[in-house]
């Protein structure tokens, strides 16, 4: 299959356009600068400069590419784009990838149309977001929680206007969990060295995490199947944050993280970073196991940061 990757060059997408070349697609993948073509080309795919927000060049790159299908991976949360990360001002921080998602899905789309191009797969997000009531773990049927009244609600409102977007057209939105991996999580284990990246409360909310290569993975399966409709792509453990972040400190080599109240996390931190450690929801994984045969090299974070880290 002819294969265009929006966002070929991100965290993800250097783990997925190696993997659908191996499995013998042809594959375009974009980026944003000229320097990093070199890197795409690299990786096997043909690279093409491509500015998300801008229809005309996102119509003309993919008029050019002539895929089957479209693979919408693009964001800009690293700092290069979003600057240093930052949980209490999500709004901030992903501004440019909240554009991105909604006027660049909205092009993709649109280029799609326009091309003929009968396939979009695109990216989702699933990790500590599931509904703040019921169990711990949540299903695709499940609603998301927007966290109204937040400075975090219009970026999951827009990750939900990307999915019915792309629902819409008939494609397949996959919601990868909390990503770990090359590249990944490199803040976070800074955070943790440094003793400033606390547990909240008593840590009971839950995430799920994913690796890159099971995410790439998960995503192959989706194009090669024409999959549609919506897939959690997340590990099979989802884990409390008294869990995991713990264990990722003594993976990193740190000492046990900091324990502070929720008045203090909410002031420093801001509401997201307190609901998802008090009352985020997990994912469950059994949808794109059954329905895509998708199967993970790192069933578990635990064994997965611990090799990470190494």
């Amino acid at each position: 299959m002819r294969v265009f990757v929006a966002g070929g060059s991100g965290v993800l997408g250097r783990r997925l356009v190696p993997q659908l070349v191996a499995r013998g697609h042809q594959v375009t993948a974009t980026t944003t600068t000229p320097v990093k073509l070199g890197a795409v080309q690299r990786l096997g795919a043909t690279g093409v400069v491509m500015d998300g927000l801008d229809a005309d060049s996102v119509a003309e790159a993919v008029d050019g590419a002539r895929p089957d299908v479209i693979v919408h991976q693009m964001t800009a949360i690293s700092q290069a784009h979003a600057g240093k990360p930052d949980i209490k001002h999500p709004d901030r921080w992903f501004a440019l990838t909240n554009r991105l998602r909604r006027e660049g899905t909205d092009h993709l789309l649109a280029a799609a149309r326009r091309s003929g191009v009968p396939h979009v797969v695109a990216q989702g997000y699933a990790s500590w977001n599931g509904i703040r009531e019921g169990g711990w773990v949540k299903t695709e049927d499940d609603p998301l929680d927007m966290l109204e009244g937040t400075a975090t609600q219009f970026g999951l409102e827009t990750l939900r206007y990307a999915e019915q977007a792309v629902l819409g057209a008939g494609g397949a939105v996959l919601r990868y969990g909390a990503f770990y991996g090359p590249g990944a999580i490199d803040d976070q284990v800074e955070l943790l060295r440094k003793r400033q990246y606390p547990l909240v409360g008593r840590g009971t909310g839950y995430s799920s995490w994913v690796h890159l290569d099971d995410a790439a993975s998960a995503t192959v399966l989706a194009v090669e199947q024409r999959a549609r409709g919506v897939y959690n792509i997340v590990d099979d453990e989802p884990a409390p944050a008294a869990e995991w972040l713990p264990y990722l400190a003594s993976c990193a080599g740190a000492r046990p993280p900091m324990r502070v109240p929720a008045w203090l996390a909410r002031l420093l931190a801001g509401d997201q970073a307190v609901a998802m450690m008090l009352e985020g929801r997990g994912f469950s994984n059994a949808k794109a196991k059954r329905e895509l045969g998708w199967q993970l090299r790192h069933p578990s974070w635990r064994q997965g940061f611990r090799a990470e880290l190494a």
